[in-house]
């Protein structure tokens, strides 16, 4: 009898129950509005640049629109400890989750409504960092809260697996505002300095669809546990010292992957724009930003079957770190001779972009259960929320570094310099990333799983 019940066990280990379907995707769609509307803020980051400030700035405009990115980053810390510490840890990861989407919605969608330096002064650009920082504080819970809400649920074997599908709503939602913004630039015809309001406004769909999801999930049996069993710390965050190694080490794995992420997928719309502009001199603006959001809704495309396709071969894998390991190696060995094909032409281009982003989505794919596994159940959104959240902090400088350095020190604005600091800035995020990775401990393991231990 015991075999035949050990038998069953082995067969369903890997199973994703129904019930767990609806956390799942619960997760996904918070994860799709943040990717909708932070890739949405650098799709128009050109147009932004010469609304908020006035043409003398000139380049610095796009210099002083890249700083929005560090003030978002420093509102995700905020959230990540306030709303992770006393709701996600004290209250639920489901009860955090709803909070969060409706700040989330409610300040991206203020957005539209912005007046413009020609209407207002410098008082634009002051409006635009505050809502930039409100939504960075509901922003700051999305990732710790479906992370553990997702990985929760389901059963260690397919962990890497559904954290990839989850982690690929950022993806999902790159790819929808990239249409979007092309629709509305392209098709619809609206120009460029109104075309930014019309993106925002449409925000508030994703956010619609991801607290109806919500509403309808049910709180984790692992949180659940723990009331029951009064294991719920009073102050989560000071459980986090106790495992200080590891949260070092996934910092440095998230710094140097994030700052990755920032230079890479975050700066493909500007430098597309750069690259269309050359070969395309006769275009103007709103077809500019057309054509290079539908290239990057190309590139988005093989992103996501990159993070996919990472999940798959960690399913078989299993092992987080190894993981980790296999995809950096694959995707530093890639990225050299992508490098080399970006500057050849517009079309070369798009593919090297499309390399590097299915290479990097794939490093993405073991993120959400690595970290989940990391860290105890009892600060588990406090400690994925922060050391999230810190590790993106130095990465959101990185748009503004790359852009202020390349300003000053070339005053020509040669693309083929700004395309060297690019590479430069690469194996710097590589390197750091290398060292976490070998300071980190193995998270799986066959015997015990430390997500509910």
């Amino acid at each position: 009898m015991n075999d035949l019940n050990a038998t069953e066990s082995n067969s369903t280990e890997h199973v994703v129950s129904k019930t767990s379907i609806i956390p799942v995707f619960g997760a996904f769609s918070g994860w799709l509005m943040d990717g909708y509307v932070s890739i949405g803020y650098l799709l128009v980051a050109s147009t932004l640049s010469t609304q908020f400030f006035p043409n003398s700035f000139g380049s610095l405009s796009l210099v002083a629109i890249f700083l929005g990115l560090p003030f978002g980053a420093v509102a995700r810390i905020v959230g990540s400890i306030t709303l992770g510490n006393f709701l996600g840890d004290r209250y639920g990861r489901r009860t955090m989750l709803v909070y969060s989407i409706i700040g989330f919605s409610i300040f991206s969608f203020a957005i539209a409504f912005l007046p413009v330096y020609s209407q207002v002064g410098f008082i634009a650009p002051v409006l635009l960092y505050i809502l930039l920082f409100m939504v960075g504080i509901f922003a700051g819970a999305e990732y710790a809260g479906g992370a553990a809400l997702s990985m929760e649920n389901v059963p260690q074997k397919s962990r890497l697996f559904v954290g990839s599908f989850v982690q690929s709503g950022y993806g999902v939602g790159f790819f929808l505002i990239s249409l979007v913004i092309y629709l509305i630039e392209g098709p619809f015809h609206i120009s460029a300095d109104l075309a930014w309001r019309y993106m925002y406004l449409t925000t508030i769909i994703p956010a619609l669809a991801a607290l109806v999801i919500r509403l309808f999930t049910s709180e984790t049996e692992v949180f659940k546990n723990m009331q029951k069993e009064g294991k719920l710390e009073k102050v989560p965050l000071f459980g986090i010292i106790g495992q200080l190694r590891e949260y070092f080490a996934t910092f440095l794995i998230l710094s140097g992957l994030l700052f990755i992420n920032i230079i890479t997928f975050s700066f493909f719309p500007t430098l597309l724009i750069m690259f269309d502009h050359i070969s395309y001199p006769t275009l103007n603006s709103s077809a500019l930003i057309a054509k290079m959001s539908i290239q990057n809704a190309y590139i988005n495309l093989v992103s996501l079957a990159g993070v996919w396709i990472g999940g798959f071969a960690g399913f078989y894998l299993f092992r987080r770190k190894l993981s980790l390991s296999v995809f950096t190696v694959l995707f530093f060995i890639a990225f050299i001779p992508a490098y080399l094909l970006t500057p050849v032409s517009n079309l070369m281009a798009v593919v090297a972009f499309s390399i590097i982003a299915f290479f990097e989505a794939a490093i993405f794919s073991s993120i959400p259960a690595f970290l989940t596994e990391t860290f105890n159940k009892a600060h588990r959104t406090t400690a994925v929320g922060t050391v999230y959240n810190f590790a993106a902090l130095p990465a959101s400088f990185a748009l503004t570094l790359i852009t202020y350095l390349w300003y000053i020190w070339n005053k020509s604005t040669s693309i083929a310099f700004l395309l060297e600091l690019w590479l430069s800035f690469v194996i710097i995020g590589i390197a750091v990333m290398a060292i976490g990775i070998f300071l980190s401990k193995e998270t799986a393991n066959s015997g015990t799983d430390s997500i509910t231990t």
